[in-house]
């Protein structure tokens, strides 16, 4: 399963290959927080579960927590976001990736929505 799949909380999950997943956040949530000044990413080597804090962004309008998508030990951050934290507002689904996260449990992606379901719950939000 190559599909990404997203959150309610408007997080998105990427399978990377092999238990590899990338997590960021979409394109709706930068939007909604506006242009982001300042991110906090997680520890490398720490172990989250499905819905844990992960990450804190802040913005010029507010603060939010990003909360992992998926259970795991974060292999990697994009510590390019501490020098340029607004690379998230230009590149949400690209560079502006926050960790990858070694799953332990690939399952839990199918909990989550595809594109299609996510498109459809963004409709009920405005």
């Amino acid at each position: 399963m190559s599909e990404t799949r997203y959150t309610e909380d408007h997080e998105w999950a990427r399978p990377d290959g092999g238990t590899t997943v990338v997590v960021g956040i979409t394109d709706y949530a930068q939007e909604q927080l506006g242009e982001l000044v300042f991110i906090e990413l997680p520890e490398v080597g720490s172990d989250l579960a499905q819905g844990d804090e992960a990450a804190v962004m802040e913005s010029v309008k507010a603060a939010a927590e990003v909360k992992s998508p998926i259970s795991g030990t974060v292999l990697e951050t994009n510590d390019a976001l501490n020098d340029a934290p607004d690379t998230v507002n230009r590149e949400p689904t690209g560079d502006g990736w926050f960790f990858r996260i070694n799953a332990s449990d690939l399952a839990e992606l199918d909990e989550l929505m595809d594109e299609a379901a996510y498109t459809s719950y963004l409709a009920t939000l405005e």
